[in-house]
Parts: structure tokens; C-alpha cells; sequence
């Protein structure tokens, strides 16, 4: 079955970096495209970032561009989100997904908390 399992959240005080790691199993990872959510306390989930199956980066949201980078791994079946000069606004539940044969996969989420 499809598996997403991310990690690399924490705690990081503002204007620092974090890299978020998901590793994907359960389906041809190389022919679909990866993206990054976050929901926020009190929000709805918002797509972050998506890239292609081919490795080429499609939409940021306009809070995140030039700061985030999706990019993606396809021997190790891995979609990375490197995060610079976090904001507090930041925080977030992180998460990623994949559509499958037109149902949505997500994995369990990654706290990101940006706090002094």
C-alpha cells in the first residue's frame, strides 16, 4: 500500500533552516509528482510546494517562494523541502502527497514550530 512517512520537523528559532525528508513506498515513485502541504493551527491545508515526477519544480506559494526548495530523490524514493530563513508564520503541521490512480496519499505530518 502507499506509505508516506515524513520527518526532519522541529524547533528552530527565526531565520533558520530545516530539511524535511519524505519517504515514499507502496507505488512507482519516479512517475508522479511529489508535493509539500502545511496546515497551521486554526487553518486549512495549503499546498507548499509541488515538484514533477521528472524532478522539475512547479508551484510555490507566493509566502514561500525564494525561501523553500523542493526536490526530489528517485533511487531513494524520497521528496525533500529545504526550508531557509524560516518565519515564525511558519509554523505548521508539514505535509506531503501523492496522487495514486486519483486518490490522494498523505503521510502523518511533521511539526515545524519557528519560535524565538
Amino acid at each position: 500500500q502507499v506509505q508516506l512517512v515524513e520527518s526532519g520537523g522541529g524547533l528552530v528559532q527565526p531565520g533558520g533552516s530545516l530539511r524535511l525528508s519524505c519517504a515514499a513506498s507502496g507505488f512507482t515513485f519516479s512517475t508522479n509528482g511529489m508535493s509539500w502541504h502545511r496546515q497551521a493551527p486554526g487553518k486549512e491545508r495549503e499546498l507548499v510546494a509541488f515538484i514533477t515526477s521528472y524532478g522539475g519544480s512547479g508551484n510555490y506559494a507566493d509566502s514561500v517562494k525564494g525561501r523553500f526548495t523542493i526536490s526530489r530523490d528517485n533511487a531513494k524514493a524520497t521528496v525533500y523541502l529545504q526550508m531557509n530563513s524560516l518565519k515564525p508564520e511558519d509554523t505548521a503541521v508539514y505535509y506531503c502527497k501523492v496522487r495514486v490512480r486519483g486518490i490522494d496519499y498523505w503521510g502523518q505530518g511533521t511539526q515545524v514550530t519557528v519560535s524565538s
